[in-house]
């Protein structure tokens, strides 16, 4: 019951932070440079900051589901993939609209993007073979999510060494120089609640699609032990 009131309360909390975020978010100045389009912003860094999260605890939790076989890891992992495919297509969706508008391109195979987009296309091959792989799917997908968290350090060093001159050439924004000196406080002050709404979204979606997947588990055990097929 403890355990059901603070999903209760964090259910509540993600709730009032997505209602309050909209309101920051209008209020914020705009970016003189590209306009209001710039409030994109908000939401597709913090979808993109998501999913980074979730390819890297779902590679983590496939990794130790590899080696000790516990299948909690791998429930944990199944979910967290799930989400980095659901938060990754966020970052799909609004970053071309984005840049349409703001740079008149809808998309430019530099580093960045094509890096994000292979870290999404890993995880939905992930979800694919996790559903219609049939036997050994577990321990193939794991090896696949180890690999897409793999892939998290390289669009971690794009974003960080490959943002000189960039945004002038029609692709993307510079990255971390835009929190770090482009954001007047109003701007960072949505930008951070924005952050932590989406990250708590993420631990809410991630505690419930984990314990659907344990109670997935144990009925599978339930078909075995009566000798059914699922």
């Amino acid at each position: 019951m403890r355990g059901l009131r603070i999903f209760l309360l964090l259910g509540v909390v993600v709730m009032v932070c997505f209602a309050t975020a909209p309101f920051l978010v209008w209020r914020a100045s705009i970016e003189p440079e590209m306009g209001i389009v710039q409030k994109i912003f908000y939401y597709h860094v913090s979808a993109a900051w998501v999913t980074l999260m979730s390819a890297v605890i779902c590679g983590g939790a496939s990794l130790i589901f590899l080696f000790r076989r516990g299948r909690a890891w791998d429930a944990l992992a199944a979910a967290s993939g799930e989400l980095a495919l659901v938060f990754g297509a966020m970052v799909l969706v609004s970053g071309p609209l984005w840049a349409r508008r703001a740079w008149g391109v809808w998309w430019t195979w530099e580093p960045r993007l094509t890096s994000t987009l292979l870290l999404w296309l890993i995880f939905l091959a992930y979800v694919f073979l996790r559903r219609y792989g049939g036997a050994g799917a577990p321990q193939l997908a794991a090896g696949l999510a180890v690999l897409g968290a793999l892939d998290v350090p390289i669009i971690w060093w794009a974003f960080k060494f490959g943002s000189k001159g960039e945004a002038s050439a029609g692709s993307h924004p510079p990255g971390r120089e835009v929190v770090r000196s482009g954001l007047d406080p109003s701007q960072l002050r949505a930008f951070l609640f924005c952050l932590l709404a989406f990250t708590l979204l993420y631990i809410l979606l991630l505690v419930l699609r984990t314990r659907q997947h344990r109670l997935a588990q144990r009925l599978d055990d339930l078909y075995i032990a009566a000798g059914l097929e699922e």
